[in-house]
């Protein structure tokens, strides 16, 4: 068997989770008319930027999984919008914001690494 790292060994993976945890714990404390009019769409972008992942990785074709990866970060940035409208809005705790953030920060460059190292191997063969 070849040397393939696993899907939860995978950087981008983890930090798509994490971030995920963090978004639950601001979901699950807004009121619910806040959770019906954006709470809902908030949890389930962050929760679909973990899933892309999952469904690239689970791709044979490069270009398979760069399409993925592309939603991926298409819904990271998706979260974000929401994320920012709820401290706007005086919604939700500054900490969970912070660590939300942080975890973001830290997993839009990885991914954008992960999609480039995807396009190179893809290419470059």
């Amino acid at each position: 068997m070849g040397n393939y790292i696993k899907l939860e060994d995978m950087e981008i993976y983890q930090l798509a989770r994490e971030m995920s945890a963090i978004a639950w714990e601001i979901y699950k404390v807004l009121k619910p008319e806040i959770r019906f009019k954006i709470g809902g769409q908030f949890i389930e972008s962050a929760d679909s930027v973990g899933a892309n992942i999952a469904e690239g990785y689970g791709r044979f074709h490069y270009l398979e999984k760069v399409k993925f990866y592309h939603n991926s970060r298409g819904s990271l940035y998706e979260t974000i919008h929401w994320l920012e409208l709820l401290k706007e809005r005086d919604l939700i705790d500054l900490s969970l914001f912070n660590s939300f953030k942080n975890k973001s920060t830290q997993l839009s460059p990885k991914l954008n690494a992960c999609i480039k190292s995807n396009l190179e191997v893809k290419y470059n063969k």
